[in-house]
């Protein structure tokens, strides 16, 4: 089930099966809070399926199933089985009752619970049309999910969806875009109209499917994010005005002593294997991952210059970073222009020089 903002739930009058009120066949109302919006266009869900790519020997993972429209489309497509997993037990219910006796129903298994929260089955594809307002931890759940799926085909909110798939010098191109884009490829494949919902959303939205990458980068996920935060931090001033920002210099200084008084080699983290628990980081950074504007605010953050700097030490670190980011051709650049190779380059030739993110 697809969902807009968060609403107070209505009890209006019932709707029919194609009427685009609120409530169930048996007079159920939706609850918007968690996201009830049913998907009710047949050809649009036949899209969906079609663009999935399902083989017979599948195991798909639904989230949301709502009423069944889509896990009625995905058991009659012939996959091996169906794992849906929904947090309304009213909806477990109306899933039980209306696959009762179905031909396919020994191919389907429901699981009540919150998908954020229960472990997940093992899956070779999701196809899903989710609750909007767990989008951001949702998808690095996925992506951090082993063994690594197929792919995911999912309906997200609009914006959301672009900013997925947004590329270098687009408007929508935020920290979410690259963490997303360094682990999966994405792509845009349905725009999808509010009116194709019973009851219709506030938004429109879009379906977007992702391939998890194999293998993984081998970086830290912990290092590439760290520098990734600071970048999109003010993403449209040159990275050389956001490295001498005095809270940037002094945890990158902070982390540069504990490395060296640890006498940790200084490519140690760039041959590190990405693991799962380090993508998994990212489903924990909910608030500035999901919906960023891109719009600056007015930058409130001091840059250091010589006169700031107490004793030699600081000085001579800040002209280590500045050496970094022009030995690359970095210093003029700005995060919102880079792309996933110019983000390893950077994050390589910071390690290289000792200077790390975590």
């Amino acid at each position: 089930m697809a969902g807009g903002k968060i609403q107070k739930k209505r009890h209006g009058a019932a709707g029919g099966a194609g009427a685009g009120g609120g409530r169930l066949q048996g007079g159920i109302p939706f609850e918007k809070s968690k996201g009830q919006h049913i998907l009710r266009n047949p050809a649009l869900v036949d899209s969906i399926v079609a663009k999935a790519g399902l083989k017979p020997t599948d195991t798909v993972l639904e989230i949301g199933p709502g009423t069944g429209n889509l896990t009625k489309r995905l058991l009659e497509a012939g996959v091996k089985a169906v794992v849906a997993v929904e947090l309304d037990p009213r909806m477990v219910l109306e899933l039980n009752r209306r696959f009762q006796g179905h031909p396919l129903s020994s191919r389907l298994k429901v699981i009540q619970g919150d998908v954020l929260k229960c472990d997940l089955p093992y899956f070779d594809i999701c196809v899903a049309n989710i609750p909007y307002q767990i989008s951001s931890p949702l998808t690095f759940k996925l992506l951090s999910h082993r063994p690594i799926f197929r792919c995911a085909v999912i309906m997200f909110q609009r914006e959301f969806a672009m900013r997925l798939v947004a590329q270098p010098g687009d408007s929508l191109y935020c920290r979410l875009s690259v963490n997303v884009q360094l682990l999966s490829r994405v792509s845009h494949l349905l725009k999808v109209g509010r009116n194709n919902f019973r009851p219709p959303p506030k938004v429109d939205s879009s379906v977007v499917r992702i391939e998890p990458r194999k293998p993984l980068p081998p970086v830290s996920f912990r290092e590439w994010d760290g520098l990734v935060r600071i970048c999109f931090n003010r993403k449209n001033k040159t990275l050389g005005s956001l490295f001498k920002q005095k809270r940037v210099l002094e945890l990158l200084e902070k982390n540069y002593k504990t490395m060296q008084s640890l006498q940790l080699t200084q490519d140690a983290e760039m041959g590190k294997e990405m693991s799962a628990d380090d993508v998994a980081l990212l489903a924990n950074m909910v608030e500035d991952l999901n919906m960023e504007t891109g719009d600056e605010k007015e930058d409130d953050e001091m840059e250091m210059d010589d006169t700031d700097m107490s004793g030699d030490s600081a000085a001579s670190f800040k002209e280590k970073i500045m050496g970094i980011l022009q030995q690359g051709d970095f210093a003029e650049k700005r995060g919102s222009k880079l792309s996933q190779v110019d983000f390893l380059y950077l994050l390589s030739l910071f390690n290289k020089a000792g200077v790390h993110f975590s």
